[in-house]
C-alpha cells in the first residue's frame, strides 16, 4: 500500500472507529512513512505518541 493510501485510511479509522483519546497502534512498512506519518499528524492535529518505524502510536483528537 502506497502512503497516500495510508493516509487516507487512517484518516477514516481514526473518524469513523476511533473515539477522542484512543491511541492507535500503527505498522507501516512505506519507505515514505516516517516522513509522511508525522507530518500528517502535525497538519490534523492527532498527537504522533511514538515513532519507530514502522511502528507509530498515533491519538485520535476530538473531533468537531
Amino acid at each position: 500500500m502506497g502512503c497516500g493510501e495510508l493516509i487516507v485510511k487512517l484518516k477514516f479509522k481514526l473518524r469513523d472507529e476511533l473515539g477522542a483519546g484512543d491511541i492507535l497502534q500503527l505498522t507501516a512498512t512505506d519507505p515514505g512513512a516516517p516522513q509522511d506519518i508525522p507530518a500528517w499528524c502535525r497538519l490534523t492535529r492527532n498527537p504522533l505518541i511514538y515513532q519507530e518505524h514502522p511502528t507509530y502510536y498515533i491519538q485520535a483528537k476530538e473531533q468537531p
